[in-house]
């Protein structure tokens, strides 16, 4: 008796989002465009031109475009998940500025009296440098639906924090 499988599944984005801002969601939707005007066609033709100068298994450059075209094919699958899943959530127009919420700038206190201001971002908008945290985070979750004054202990890359919020703001 022979058994038939069934063919694998997609993995289900069902009920996943991607909350991301305006300005997340410009960038990803430009980088996107980029790859495909303008990227993925200059490495295709590169490559087209590569692949004309015969033996292909010792030509280097050949080898190299063909990486560059994956690549960039899977940045872009990824990019286009991603935009799919996404839920544009604009800050300004959030209605109660007295919370911490998704977009919302928080400038917060710890122990040592030391300030740090948090931008609360989507995942895809990470920019630890800059000071843009996803809501995901443990510092991120630790700050939504807090208000001014509020401590919240969390959790830190060397143990845990207590971080007081001094301040609240919404771009307008």
């Amino acid at each position: 008796m022979r058994k038939t499988l069934d063919p694998p599944k997609e993995k289900e984005t069902k009920g996943e989002k991607n909350y991301i801002t305006p300005a997340g969601y410009r960038k990803l939707t430009s980088e996107l465009d980029f790859l495909q005007t303008k990227k993925r066609p200059e490495v295709v033709s590169a490559l087209s031109d590569a692949a004309a100068e015969g033996d292909r298994s010792e030509n280097a450059e050949y080898i190299y475009r063909k990486r560059q075209l994956r690549q960039i094919d899977g940045r872009m699958r990824f990019l286009g998940k991603r935009l799919d899943i996404a839920v544009i959530v604009d800050a300004r127009e959030q209605k109660r500025r007295d919370r911490v919420f998704f977009g919302a700038t928080v400038t917060v206190e710890d122990e040592e009296g030391q300030k740090q201001t948090f931008s609360i971002v989507g995942s895809d908008e990470i920019d630890s440098a800059g000071g843009a945290i996803s809501w995901q985070s443990p510092v991120g979750r630790g700050l939504i639906g807090k208000e001014i004054g509020d401590a919240v202990l969390v959790r830190w890359d060397k143990g845990q924090r207590e971080l007081t919020i001094a301040d609240i703001s919404y771009p307008d």
